[in-house]
């Protein structure tokens, strides 16, 4: 089998929290007011359809903003509900749970640093082509173990981050597993397994690579930052997905909102 052009059908969900070193990071502010104990249940966030962006694209960034954040990681595609989503039990049953995934593909959930972390503003986290989506999706059975999954984050030319996806909290089926335990995911939809610590930051004219070392099906998935007001300059719209995505999410970059 081979691997397939990807552009999101449904709903992206981000999760917070789920890097073993980020909650370490976190540990002091978890046991704070008004949550005074750390989540028990996975803490997720949705990246908007107009954050959408492909590889090989522009970045725009706001006149007011200095830095972006970047948050690689790996998007977990939905690609069936099947007959056992009669009921979140059901649906949460591990011989069930792998059953639901398509595929991977690298994802960049870029965001303007802040500190409110346990509710992300959406102002912060959802500008225009502030979802970097990845060139491929690989089918589950090329994937493998997502355990094994390696992160490469380089900002022009040069490694800043290394991101080792054995070091979760909780693993990509675990974390699919618990969020059926409260809500039913859709084919389609994509639940990425979270962005470790230390993200690296960005100023406009730096030139973004994510890669996954010895996973080259992957590709790499490629943005450069912008000043607000420069135009989409990514690849023709008739080489997105041709099972859905309108021409309208395909041409994320198209302006950032103020601050």
């Amino acid at each position: 089998m081979s691997t397939t052009q990807y552009w999101p059908q449904g709903t992206v969900y981000g999760t917070l929290l789920n890097f073993k070193a980020e909650r370490a990071e976190m540990a002091a502010q978890m046991t704070e007011p008004p949550h005074k104990t750390p989540p028990q249940a996975p803490v997720l966030f949705i990246k908007t359809a107009n954050t959408f962006n492909t590889s090989g694209s522009t970045v725009q960034v706001p006149a007011k903003v200095l830095e972006i954040e970047i948050g690689a990681t790996f998007g977990m595609i939905i690609g069936r509900n099947k007959a056992v989503a009669q009921s979140n039990r059901a649906q949460a049953a591990p011989e069930n749970i792998a059953n639901q995934v398509a595929g991977f593909v690298l994802m960049n959930d870029l965001s303007i640093p802040h500190a409110s972390f346990f509710r992300p503003p959406v102002k912060f986290k959802c500008l225009d082509g502030f979802l970097g989506v990845g060139p491929q999706l690989v089918p589950t059975e090329l994937a493998g173990d997502p355990a094994l999954f390696k992160l490469e984050v380089r900002i022009n030319g040069v490694l800043k981050q290394t991101i080792d996806f054995s070091t979760l909290h909780r693993d990509a089926l675990t974390l699919l597993g618990d969020v059926n335990e409260f809500m039913t995911l859709q084919a389609g939809d994509v639940l990425m397994l979270g962005c470790d610590a230390g993200r690296p930051l960005a100023k406009v004219g730096d030139c973004i690579d994510i890669s996954a070392p010895g996973f080259p099906a992957f590709g790499t998935l490629s943005h450069t930052l912008v000043p607000e007001g420069q135009f989409f300059d990514g690849p023709p719209l008739e080489k997105l997905a041709p099972s859905g995505g309108s021409e309208a999410h395909a041409v994320a970059s198209v302006g950032a909102t103020y601050l």
